[in-house]
């Protein structure tokens, strides 16, 4: 996603699992030895660090992709951070006001300050998320308000590039999943619980393909 919040760092920059996943999944699944040739030209990065992913995640709920990147400008410029990083205290030391005159709502800057003070206080352990399983994150990050199970699984796939993630929530998943093992049909969370099982133990690296099958474009977090 130094101090175990403060930071908010994790030094895994590429998944290194991804060649072994492709070739596991082309031997153990007809779909996937179709797709992964398709689309050989990419995989999973991580960028930026772990409060400015989440903090991008609230800012951008329910709002345009154009619209997202205007407010979160004018968010991060009233931290002074050329960077585009944000730190939590810098968040803190800021008034409501200011925020909401970034263009935000009033749930998003209460979601804001209550996802810095999680950092800040160290309620979320960044330090020791590299040896922490899939769902002890999971309840971490849920436990902050305005971040639901979608938004931490989409952190663990695309930020901290867990391998073996399935996210049912995901709309894209399960139309993906209907548009190549269904004909089309209506999939439900059980149908795609049990194909994912078959993917495992790189069901993230299968999501990501199923994906790329919907939009050729890359998928980015």
């Amino acid at each position: 996603m130094p101090n175990a919040a403060k930071a908010g760092t994790v030094a895994v920059p590429t998944a290194d699992f991804w060649d072994d996943a492709c070739k596991h999944l082309s031997k153990r699944d007809r779909v996937m030895k179709k797709l992964i040739p398709r689309f050989a030209d990419g995989r999973l990065e991580s960028r930026g660090d772990a409060f400015t992913t989440l903090a991008r995640s609230i800012v951008g709920q329910q709002i345009s992709v154009k619209a997202a990147q205007a407010v979160w400008d004018r968010f991060v410029a009233l931290t002074s951070s050329p960077s585009h990083r944000l730190e939590p205290a810098a968040v803190l030391g800021l008034e409501a006001p200011q925020i909401r005159a970034a263009g935000l709502s009033a749930r998003k800057v209460e979601y804001l300050c209550d996802l810095a003070h999680h950092f800040e206080s160290g309620a979320v352990h960044v330090a020791e998320w590299q040896h922490m399983d899939d769902e002890a994150i999971v309840e971490e990050l849920v436990a902050i308000r305005g971040i639901g199970r979608w938004t931490a699984e989409m952190f663990l796939i695309f930020h901290l590039l867990r391998p073996n993630v399935l996210p049912l929530d995901d709309v894209g998943l399960l139309k993906g999943i209907s548009v190549n093992y269904f004909s089309g049909e209506p999939v439900s969370r059980a149908e795609a619980r049990e194909l994912g099982d078959a993917w495992a133990p790189y069901r993230s690296v299968a999501t990501w393909y199923i994906w790329r099958s919907l939009d050729p474009l890359p998928v980015a977090y």
